[in-house]
């Protein structure tokens, strides 16, 4: 079973979050749904324990630097972005670096439905803390009738739920 991505561990006062580089494909692919499973959860301050205290960002064309920003910049994003449902899916790897795309639907105030599309860069540090997160996101109106994301939103993404290539996405 994954650690947990809201656990760190600790050895000799170092915080390490596992699985570390140099990342094999299943440590890729495990990496990624701890990261799924993170953002799913919408808790801002759990996710930004996954980075660097001096890590540095780009959402869209959004440059962050540091786990307040993230924090800040989370919460703010997950206040506007209701029924937040995230699916990411391993692209490649190699070393200490991996990149994803995803997709994730989610509902404005005045009921309207997106579908946002993306690509993201990670490079991680010895402990497997992402010191870089490079994001590129396009979204896509969609109606209720579209919506292709459907679980419970007090966990993550069950493991029987199609992922990106499932759906064709």
């Amino acid at each position: 079973m994954p650690v947990p991505f809201s656990t760190p561990t600790t050895s000799g006062g170092t915080v390490s979050r596992p699985p570390l580089p140099p990342f094999t494909h299943e440590t890729a692919v495990e990496k990624v749904r701890l990261a799924e499973d993170a953002w799913n959860s919408r808790d801002p301050e759990r996710v930004s324990l996954a980075y660097t205290p001096d890590s540095r960002w780009r959402n869209r064309s959004t440059f962050l630097t540091g786990r307040a920003s993230i924090v800040g910049f989370l919460t703010t994003k997950w206040a506007a972005e209701h029924e937040y449902r995230l699916i990411k899916e391993l692209w490649a790897h190699s070393g200490d670096r991996i990149a994803v795309r995803f997709a994730y639907e989610w509902r404005s105030e005045a009921g309207q439905w997106f579908r946002a599309y993306g690509n993201e860069n990670w490079q991680f540090d010895a402990e497997g803390l992402m010191a870089e997160r490079h994001a590129s996101i396009n979204d896509l109106e969609i109606t209720e009738a579209q919506r292709m994301f459907f679980w419970d939103l007090s966990g993550p993404r069950p493991a029987d739920h199609p992922g990106l290539s499932d759906l064709g996405l």
